[in-house]
């Protein structure tokens, strides 16, 4: 870590520096943390390793052992832990240390944690984060390069936020910890340590729920999330020189999703790609997709397209460039769009 992670009050009056995705996830936990005393951060490894990916380091000496936990390999009892720590008034966050190892904590979270308001007709709430991080392209075996949000999302009562920069991986995660109900965010690894962009450690939340325009075009809209906002930005740049303005939108927010902005950008330009990591099949673009053919019909110029990895488990290391989504990928799917009769 550099010294934008050494301590919170250091952190607190810089003006602005350069900060990558894992450390403004850092300075984020570290001033929620120095916000609100019942916030507290659980998970393996994340007090004296400071966190697989060192996205907790500092946490332990800034605000001790209560405070930031080491528990032992069980995301099972982490989960519950978090569900009855969040009941009874404490803001937990944890971390699981990478997505594919969620799915025996998934019974806390689809019975309890997303049902608990609704149980007890609102006398409970669940104010807890799960931070993980997600996604391929790290030469990482099929565990840790999985990209499930579509499962969070089908569930009622989770709300899914997914960053794709700096600024609104800070911005975003404070806003999930204020949250009364269970927020699950996901970090893109990929995009970890990828392009650090200046960042003010100012407190400001950014809006949960909200998509952001990354771009402004006229001829179509270019859908995405997480780790695949870096490729569709280069789709964007390569048909900028070709002549074709893209709108390009960050969902951020996949549930509850933002169809007013999506609704507004492809009424405007009636064209859309929609690009995500996950496998493509019941994935959160074909959601999208439901959803904007209700709204627009008739503003569409052609049939949406979708550009996603197939239906499969992450590959090992060799084969990921063609799992994932790759600029070419996108400008194929573009062109589908911009030449249909």
């Amino acid at each position: 870590m550099n010294d934008m992670t050494t301590s919170f009050s250091d952190s607190a009056v810089m003006v602005e520096k350069k900060a990558s995705l894992l450390e403004a996830v850092n300075l984020a936990l570290h001033r929620a943390m120095a916000e609100d005393e019942n916030v507290v951060v659980l998970g393996e490894d994340v007090g004296v390793n400071g966190g697989v990916f060192r996205a907790t380091a500092g946490l332990r000496d800034a605000f001790g052992f209560k405070r930031v936990i080491d528990s032992p390999l069980a995301e099972t009892m982490i989960g519950g832990l978090a569900v009855g720590m969040a009941a009874q008034g404490l803001k937990p966050v944890i971390e699981i240390q990478f997505l594919g190892f969620v799915y025996a904590a998934m019974e806390h979270l689809v019975s309890h944690a997303s049902r608990l308001r609704n149980r007890t007709r609102g006398r409970l709430t669940c104010p807890m984060v799960l931070r993980s991080p997600m996604g391929a392209g790290i030469r990482a075996p099929e565990h840790h390069s999985e990209s499930i949000e579509a499962m969070f999302a089908h569930i009622p009562g989770l709300r899914v936020v997914i960053p794709s920069s700096p600024a609104r991986a800070y911005g975003l995660l404070l806003a999930a910890i204020d949250d009364p109900d269970p927020v699950v965010f996901l970090e893109p690894t990929r995009l970890y340590r990828m392009n650090p962009q200046p960042l003010k450690d100012d407190g400001r939340r950014l809006p949960l729920d909200t998509c952001f325009t990354l771009r402004e075009g006229g001829d179509l809209t270019l859908v995405s999330w997480g780790a695949s906002v870096h490729e569709t930005l280069q789709a964007a740049d390569r048909l900028a020189e070709q002549g074709v303005s893209a709108e390009v939108i960050d969902v951020a927010c996949i549930k509850p999703l933002d169809l007013d902005t999506l609704e507004a950008s492809v009424r405007k330009t009636g064209r859309c790609v929609i690009v995500h990591e996950a496998p493509r099949t019941c994935g959160v673009g074909a959601e999208i997709a439901a959803s904007l053919y209700e709204r627009a019909l008739l503003d569409l110029q052609a049939p949406i397209q979708r550009v996603a990895a197939p239906d499969i488990p992450p590959p090992l290391y060799r084969l990921e460039h063609l799992y994932m989504p790759g600029v070419e990928d996108i400008l194929a799917a573009c062109d589908t769009v911009l030449n249909y009769a």
